[in-house]
Order: structure tokens, then C-alpha cells, then sequence
């Protein structure tokens, strides 16, 4: 491969990454580790390997049509476009409030808003979307892609030398009175599939990556190879995947077993992350962990913001739009800002709702996800066969036996979730 061509490809891979790690990695992993020590790191390796293919086949297609995954879901039929329509609209509010109040809660800790304007609690999760909508409002997809760049790199360093030092530094001693928490309880296995809804993220967002791959070849007038495409995808996705593991080990040094208990609410559970990684590495450290994390929760909520906006925009338009020649020349842009207006004050709305019940918004929002994994999987990994793209194009058998039992993996833990909670 081409260094310069593959250049050109880098992007989607690398804004799904910094979209991936965020929820999913600095509140779900932690927790996993800190409550459940290293129990649960099995289940986070065997997640991503079992979601993986579902995500790559969103480049894939990308790559191989020149059309997103949403284009594809109509290809399937109507029916299926609006099961994934109304599934998005279902979605999107609790998983963009649940994003924009972490990042709030250490835009909060870094900043210290909430003293600005006691009376006004709410002041830093508006102050989010305001961001998040002004940038992408204004800015375009090329300065998204240079700025989640910037986050990407920075969060990587910052997680590596605290994940290192933590390793150096050993395991916190436990209190001899410590009882680890029964993970085969209700409350255990709600978290486990919790954990799995966002592990590296929400397989529904999978539609993101064509998004970004198609934008990203309109806005670069290069269409790359596909193993540029998807090599740009790898290197995002693993780099996820291996955060995620280093996320989780952390909180099993640093907390699991020593009495502490991580926040329920988003600024005092931001306080607390960014205080085991200075306690670590050192007080000095304080301010460039700070800006790492919020750093690396505001690329999240960037990349939710837009995900969701560019989504309703293409399917708003395969759902409602004539094929007439002046229907064509719409203006996708309205659409594009309206879906980001909407999606702020209906997810302004949720997180004010949810206020100071934290945990329980991230918990419903990463369980939905993993309720509605199973359909999406089986959309995708019906769109790469030989019918849809070329052959070439196609998944080898390894990665099509990796897609069954991904399909078989998500179909039963959704099942087993829906008996514990309505008929047991």
C-alpha cells in the first residue's frame, strides 16, 4: 500500500475510535473493573471480536458501492429502512444525553461551571450541546476529521502512560473485609449487558462509518482501495478495543476491592476518575489528565452529534424525498442543521429529566443498544453477500463464520435479557 493514498484514507477509522472511546470505555470499562475486577475482561476481549465484523462491514460497503449502509437498508425494503428509522429516533435522544452529560461532567471538573451559575445545575450540559452544535454548524467534515485527530492522539498518549504507570505502580491494597459483588445477580447481569450494548460502542451507529467513509471520499475526491478503507478501519477499531481493556484494567488496580466506590452523579464520578490517574502518575499531572478526558469526551460527543445528524438527514431523504429533479437539489444541509437543532433539545431535555441518576441514564441508554444489535447485524452481514456488492468485495469465510457466531452471540444475550426482566 501507498503511505500518501492511505493518507488520504485515514479518517472514518480514526473518528469512529474517538467516537467509540468515551461512554463505552472511560465510565463502562472502569466500572467493570472497579466493581467486577478482572471477571469481566473476557467478556470485553470477546465482544469486540464478535461485534467486529458488523462495524468493518460498514466501510466495507462504503467502500465497495459508493453508498452508506442506510442506502443499503432500503435495498433490503422499506420495511427495513423504517424499522432502523424508528429504532434511531427511539435511541438517539437517551444515547446523545447520557454522552453530553459525561462530557459535562468533566468539562464541569476541569472548568469548575458549576460555581459560575449555582442555580443553573444544567449550565454544563447545555454549554456541551451549544459546542457541539456551534462546531459542526459551522465548521465542515474536514474540520471535524482534523480536530477528532488531534483528540485521538491525544487521548491514546494520556491513557497509555497512566495504563503503564498504573502497572509499575501495582495493585491498591484491598480491605481484608472486602466481598467482590455477585455478577450473576440481577444487578450483575443488567451491567454485563450493559457493558456488551456500548463495548466499543453501539452497533447501530455501524451506519456512522459508511457515512464517514462516503463524506470522507466526496470531500477528499479519492476513492481509495478497499484495503486503504479498511485499513483505516482496523487501526481505529483495535485501537478501541485495546483501550477498552486498558481502561477496564485500570479500574481493577485502582479500585476493585480497596472500599471505594466510584459516583453516581457525572461531575463526581469525572472528579474521581481524573483523581486515580493523578494519584498515580502524580499531582503534577492533574491539569493534562483533566484536558485529556474531556478531550476525549468531547470527540465523543462531536461524533454522536454529527453521527446522528448526517443519519437523519440520508434517511429522512431515502424516506420522504421523490426522485423529481428539483427534490434532488433539496437542500441536504437544512435537513443536516434541523437534525442537529432537534437533537440537542430532545437530548437537553432527557439529561435534565435524568439528572443526578447518571449511572441509570447510561445503563438504559447502552441496553437499548444492545437490545437492537441482533437486527442490525443481521442487515449488515446480509449486505456484504455476493447479492448487494462485488465479489471481491465479499468477507472471507473466516470473517463470515466470526459474523454467525457474532449473530448468535447478540440474539441470545438479548433473549436471556428479555426473560430475566419480563418472565422470570
Amino acid at each position: 500500500m501507498n503511505w500518501n493514498k492511505i493518507k488520504k484514507a485515514l479518517g472514518p477509522g480514526i473518528l469512529f475510535a474517538s467516537t467509540a472511546i468515551g461512554v463505552s470505555h472511560l465510565v463502562q470499562s472502569t466500572r467493570a473493573g472497579a466493581n467486577y475486577g478482572f471477571t469481566l475482561l473476557f467478556i470485553v476481549v470477546i465482544t469486540n471480536i464478535l461485534k467486529f465484523p458488523f462495524f468493518e462491514y460498514g466501510a466495507r460497503y462504503a467502500n465497495a458501492t459508493g453508498e452508506t449502509l442506510i442506502d443499503g437498508y432500503k435495498r433490503l425494503g422499506k420495511f427495513a429502512l423504517w424499522m432502523y428509522f424508528i429504532v434511531t429516533i427511539a435511541s438517539m435522544f437517551f444515547v446523545s444525553a447520557a454522552v453530553g452529560l459525561v462530557t459535562a461532567g468533566f468539562m464541569d471538573n476541569l472548568f469548575g461551571l458549576s460555581g459560575l451559575w449555582p442555580a443553573f445545575k444544567s449550565f454544563p450540559v447545555v454549554l456541551v450541546f451549544l459546542v457541539c452544535f456551534s462546531v459542526l454548524a459551522f465548521g465542515k467534515f474536514n474540520m471535524l476529521d482534523s480536530i477528532i485527530k488531534v483528540i485521538g492522539l491525544l487521548l491514546f498518549i494520556s491513557t497509555i502512560a497512566v495504563f503503564v504507570l498504573t502497572l509499575i505502580n501495582g495493585q491498591a491494597a484491598r480491605i481484608e473485609s472486602f466481598v467482590a459483588p455477585d455478577l450473576f445477580d440481577d444487578t450483575g447481569i443488567l451491567f454485563l449487558i450493559a457493558l456488551m450494548g456500548w463495548m466499543p460502542t453501539a452497533l447501530d451507529l455501524s451506519t456512522w462509518i459508511s457515512l464517514w467513509t462516503v463524506e470522507k471520499i466526496k470531500s477528499t475526491k479519492y476513492h481509495p482501495t478497499l484495503k486503504e478503507t479498511l485499513f483505516d478501519f482496523n487501526l481505529g477499531y483495535w485501537i478501541s478495543a485495546f483501550l477498552a481493556i486498558c481502561f477496564l484494567i485500570i479500574g481493577a488496580y485502582l479500585v476493585f476491592g480497596t472500599g471505594k466506590t466510584l459516583p453516581r452523579d457525572s461531575v463526581g464520578f469525572a472528579s474521581n476518575i481524573i483523581g486515580l490517574y493523578t494519584t498515580t502518575i502524580g499531582n503534577w499531572s492533574y491539569l493534562i489528565i483533566a484536558i485529556s478526558s474531556f478531550s476525549i469526551m468531547l470527540g465523543t460527543s462531536l461524533g454522536v452529534f454529527d453521527g446522528y445528524a448526517r443519519t437523519l438527514q440520508r434517511t429522512t431523504k431515502l424516506l420522504f424525498s421523490s426522485n423529481s429533479r428539483n427534490d434532488k437539489k433539496q437542500n441536504y444541509r437544512q435537513i443536516y442543521l434541523g437534525s442537529l437543532f432537534i437533537l440537542a433539545i430532545g437530548s437537553l431535555s432527557i439529561s435534565v429529566f435524568f439528572r443526578g441518576q447518571f449511572k441509570g441514564l447510561i445503563d438504559l441508554a447502552t441496553t437499548i443498544s444492545f437490545l437492537i444489535a441482533p437486527l442490525v447485524a443481521i442487515a449488515n452481514f446480509k449486505l456484504v453477500s455476493k447479492i448487494y456488492i462485488n465479489k471481491e468485495s465479499t468477507p472471507k469465510p473466516f470473517m463470515k463464520l466470526i459474523s454467525y457466531l457474532g449473530i448468535l452471540f447478540l440474539t441470545g444475550f438479548a433473549l436471556f435479557y428479555l426473560y430475566i426482566q419480563f418472565l422470570k
